[in-house]
């Protein structure tokens, strides 16, 4: 099943959450109605509900189980991406104004963390305290993934097993816990919850190393920003690590990385993208993410033979072949 085959087979599941969504966010308040609407509108793949929605097939299916644990996912993943935009000084998203360009800093960082607190307001109405502890600890280690980004911007030196580390909390983890927490809210076998959250991992690691090598070697009209746009931020990426260990390529790269930190948010970053792109970083990074996509199906193997499993290969498939 191709992959907009699989979310119209989910259509009427997924606007319910698009619709619950859009509920969990309003507010009293104006101006904070309209800047998490605003974020909300912006849309997305909507990748962890569909996670959520397929692993609670493993279990007794329930929506109205489900969307209390789709939905704070959700808001979670939105919320680290106003924030992104405000460490990153990010102007666009999807092609769309952020939440800092149409407003400010302080609108968009009071708007995650409304969304966090809004997230585990949702999560405790299901009466199951591991659904609760584990999603406020998901948000402790993104927090954390956060903090090493920024101790890490334009630090060169760090090593490939920081990069994957800060990865690991930054985003696989929450791709972990949405196919683990849907299997749970299900009542699935703790064996199938435990093979889920290692696919979930798996995915999610390969989903941050393609989106870094899409920030390279894609377009702005597939990616929805300028090429090279986390070496301006001064986010050294896996393709970039391998790169610089390059002895013929280090030199001529350190001297662009160290161009553009030199000037700010305005830098242009096409001589130091190039130079990558002409690397076997991009094969190396290639090649590491081709393992995490073998590791998440292989996982899928120890799975009862349902078409949601199915559905969770092609998913892998599609993040390891995506242009977008």
């Amino acid at each position: 099943m191709k992959l907009m085959q699989l979310y119209a087979s989910l259509k009427s599941d997924l606007q319910a959450i698009e619709d619950a969504l859009a509920s969990s966010v309003a507010s009293d308040l104006p101006l904070l109605n309209d800047s998490a609407l605003h974020l909300l509108k912006a849309g997305g793949k909507r990748l962890r509900p569909v996670f959520v929605l397929l692993s609670g097939k493993f279990g007794e299916y329930s929506l109205d189980q489900l969307k209390r644990v789709a939905v704070p996912l959700e808001l979670i993943h939105m919320a680290s991406l106003v924030h992104d935009d405000v460490i990153d000084d990010a102007d666009t998203r999807r092609g769309q104004p952020t939440v800092k360009a149409k407003w400010d800093n302080r609108i968009a960082m009071f708007t995650g963390d409304y969304l966090h607190g809004k997230s585990l307001v949702i999560a405790t109405e299901l009466a199951h305290p591991r659904i609760h502890q584990i999603l406020s600890g998901a948000i402790v280690q993104m927090c954390i993934g956060e903090m090493e980004q920024i101790r890490d911007f334009f630090n060169t030196e760090q090593s490939v097993r920081n990069y994957l580390l800060r990865i690991r909390r930054k985003t696989a983890l929450l791709i972990a816990i949405s196919c683990q927490l849907g299997a749970m809210a299900a009542g699935a076998p703790k064996k199938q919850c435990d093979i889920l959250y290692r696919y979930g991992y798996n995915v999610g690691m390969l989903f941050q190393i393609t989106d870094d090598l899409l920030d390279l070697c894609g377009t702005e009209k597939a990616i929805g920003k300028p090429p090279g746009s986390d070496l301006r931020q001064g986010n050294i990426t896996l393709p970039v690590l391998f790169a610089l260990q390059e002895p013929a390529l280090r030199d001529k790269l350190l001297g662009e990385i160290a161009r553009i930190q030199a000037a700010g948010g305005n830098a242009d970053s096409s001589a130091a993208v190039k130079l990558v792109r002409g690397s076997a970083g991009i094969r190396q990074a290639e090649a590491l993410a081709e393992r995490y996509m073998a590791k998440a199906l292989k996982l899928l193997e120890g799975l009862p033979a349902i078409p949601a499993r199915k559905n969770l290969s092609d998913i892998a498939r599609f993040v390891a072949q995506r242009s977008y």
